[in-house]
């Protein structure tokens, strides 16, 4: 980062945080998943992050409206179960909303973030309390907004953000799950974290971490 402003490369090194993040905790994911849902977020995740770095390594798109449709489209495409499209969804209204751009700031940053989050929302129905990935990335993108309104650096500002959707995540454990695969458990579902929010407040950490070490 320089002055302020978020370079394509540095959100490029995001993606492959990201990636490492997931596939390390490739096990966790999944055994929270095999909780409350398919047994298969881990393996997921980790697969399409893995597609999405083999595309971004043949060749960075030069702006971010493409890269992030490139995220997009390989997240829907290799992706099983309900992380595909959710996922993918996000990168590609990120994309849209950040426009042919090689450089942020931290509010172009906020709001491609937001329109990630309307997406998902739009998607999957999800409120607040559902058990979702929401219930991550929603709380995380208020404290960043909150924060950045004061005038917070971009970096720490990023990094209350993940403290919120870590947070966020923490709260899914006792809530009864009511959208996605399980809801069909009904109260069988509290007493388990959420396997997308936890992957979510990945995304959060990862984005916070390579904003303060770039």
């Amino acid at each position: 980062m320089t002055n302020g402003s978020i370079p394509l490369s540095v959100l490029v090194a995001w993606l492959g945080a990201f990636r490492v993040a997931v596939t390390e905790q490739r096990a966790y994911l999944t055994e929270l998943d095999s909780a409350i849902g398919d047994a298969d977020h881990g393996a997921n995740m980790a697969r399409g992050m893995a597609a999405v770095w083999d595309k971004l390594e043949a060749g960075t798109p030069p702006t971010a409206d493409e890269l992030f449709k490139s995220v997009g489209m390989t997240l829907v495409t290799s992706v099983g179960g309900a992380s595909g499209p959710l996922y993918g969804t996000f990168f590609l209204r990120m994309g849209m909303t950040a426009g042919a751009v090689a450089e942020f700031d931290g509010a172009a940053l906020a709001a491609a973030l937001r329109a990630g989050l309307d997406g998902i929302v739009a998607r999957g129905k999800a409120e607040a309390g559902d058990k979702t990935m929401f219930d991550a990335l929603a709380p995380a993108l208020d404290a960043l907004d909150a924060a950045l309104a004061v005038g917070t650096a971009v970096p720490a500002a990023v990094a209350m953000a993940a403290d919120a959707a870590e947070a966020g995540r923490d709260a899914t454990e006792p809530l009864v799950a009511r959208k996605g695969r399980a809801s069909y458990l009904g109260e069988r579902s509290a007493g388990h974290l959420d396997p997308g929010s936890a992957s979510s407040a990945l995304l959060m950490r990862t984005l916070a971490d390579t904003l303060v070490s770039s």
